[in-house]
């Protein structure tokens, strides 16, 4: 990895540790390592505040159990996509294929279309300890 990624890398991981949902940042650095990835896409991709407060509600209730109202995802998520901006990563990210603009997608099931969110949750996700 690029000594770049690096620094980004580590100051995602420092920000979820000062953020620290579960309360154990002192004793497990690397508690909230299974969100970097996930988020670093997120972040690249230029989603917006909801789509990240959406990510960090689901990863909160769904893997750690936790009340996401304690929290304060939103905050969080203001504050991810501030400091994303601040890195000067935000203008590099990569134009969106057509078609993969919006936060949701449509598809044709026969002949009837619906709406599907997708999924918060990465295949490429690292396990979080809990």
């Amino acid at each position: 990895m690029r000594a770049a990624g690096r620094d980004i890398e580590s100051g995602l991981r420092q920000l979820l540790n000062e953020w620290d949902p579960i309360g154990v940042a002192d004793e497990a650095r690397d508690e909230y390592d299974c969100m970097l990835a996930p988020l670093l896409q997120r972040l690249r991709r230029r989603a917006d505040e909801v789509e990240i407060s959406d990510f960090l509600r689901y990863e909160l209730e769904d893997h750690f159990t936790l009340d996401p109202r304690l929290s304060d995802p939103e905050r969080m998520a203001a504050g991810l996509t501030s400091w994303w901006a601040a890195t000067g990563q935000g203008h590099r990210a990569r134009r969106q294929r057509p078609g993969r603009s919006g936060r949701h997608s449509y598809r044709t099931s026969g002949s009837r279309s619906s709406l599907r969110r997708p999924s918060v949750h990465s295949a490429a996700t690292k396990p979080c300890r809990s």
